[in-house]
């Protein structure tokens, strides 16, 4: 019920108190990225969805903008923005791409792709501590992430979408099977909804990455976070 709901814990990213440096990290089971080009797209203001996000129980929060910002002036406002919201609630903001945005903004994560910068890379300018992720589409790049400097394995598209073109058709959920219980979190990101988020964390995912679904609820999105987690368990 709502009040034994509002009791609970906030679930938050974190690092297993027995674990040294970054191993043990232990993610949320709700991952929501804060599109900006979609937010501009549809009118939404993405410090207004991020705090809805937070308000909901997410405690980790991605920033994320693939369109063109000279300079990154106002990514780096908006980020700032965000890591603020999330500091008294102690989310974890991870930054897309921009190392230095999130170094910049105080961010506690960064998470890149196979044509970015290397998660070493990200770590020497984001700094030493910060939470780097990376994304993956194959069994080799699985392998090769697994054995690397990141600190968890994304995998996608597990499903169909038209949020990002990653040049890679559905993965299913035998990447992330193949991806999980070998020493890092696995957030499964894709055409994820809350219909299908059950069986995507059954399959081994420690966290899954909603994007369009955010925005599927005519309550807001606090309240879809809340569904999401409630599904969780």
């Amino acid at each position: 019920n709502a009040t034994s709901s509002s009791k609970k814990k906030p679930v938050t990213a974190s690092r297993r108190p027995d674990s040294p440096g970054r191993a043990g990290l232990v993610l949320p089971p709700v991952y929501p990225i804060i599109d900006i080009d979609i937010c501009r797209m549809r009118g939404i203001d993405p410090h207004a969805l991020a705090a809805g996000c937070l308000e909901g129980g997410a405690r980790l929060v991605q920033v994320r903008q693939k369109g063109h910002d000279t300079g990154g002036a106002a990514l780096l406002a908006v980020v700032r923005s965000i890591v603020a919201a999330a500091s008294p609630v102690q989310a974890l903001v991870v930054v897309n791409d921009r190392a230095d945005i999130a170094a910049m903004a105080g961010a506690g994560g960064v998470h890149v792709g196979q044509q970015d910068l290397a998660p070493e890379a990200a770590r020497a300018i984001a700094g030493p501590d910060v939470v780097v992720g990376l994304s993956t589409h194959t069994r080799e790049q699985v392998d090769a992430a697994l054995a690397g400097d990141a600190d968890y394995v994304a995998v996608g598209p597990v499903f169909s979408t038209a949020t990002k073109d990653t040049g890679y058709d559905p993965r299913g959920m035998d990447l992330v099977s193949y991806a999980a219980g070998r020493g890092k979190p696995v957030v499964a990101i894709g055409g994820i909804t809350l219909a299908s988020a059950g069986a995507v964390l059954a399959a081994g995912a420690a966290s899954v990455a909603i994007i369009s679904d955010l925005l599927s609820d005519a309550g807001g999105v606090g309240t879809r976070i809340r569904q999401f987690l409630r599904g969780r368990g």
